[in-house]
């Protein structure tokens, strides 16, 4: 993947498919900004299921090793990995 380039919301509007075509032929993610501030990266899609496959399988990894650590403390005031999931996709 490429260095992203910066671009604001104004310029990304009156090129969008420009940013589309870079982010897919050239694998250069742009970060979009409004008044100077990041709010968003234009990723090609291939690049965003590969990313998001990643934290799915990290998430997954972690609730499992939290999971094994209750597990081998005993099962006193434990709950389902079920539960435990929920209540950490909840939170902000």
């Amino acid at each position: 993947m490429s260095e992203p380039v910066v671009e604001s919301m104004a310029e990304v509007r009156r090129h969008l498919a420009d940013v589309i075509d870079r982010a897919r032929r050239d694998d250069t993610p742009t970060i979009i900004t409004r008044r100077g501030r990041s709010e968003a990266v234009l990723v090609d899609i291939d690049e965003y299921r590969r990313l998001r496959a990643a934290a799915d399988q990290l998430e997954d990894d972690w609730l499992n090793r939290l999971a094994d650590e209750a597990e081998s403390e005993g099962t006193d005031g434990s709950v389902s990995l079920e539960e435990m999931a929920a209540v950490l996709r909840a939170a902000p």
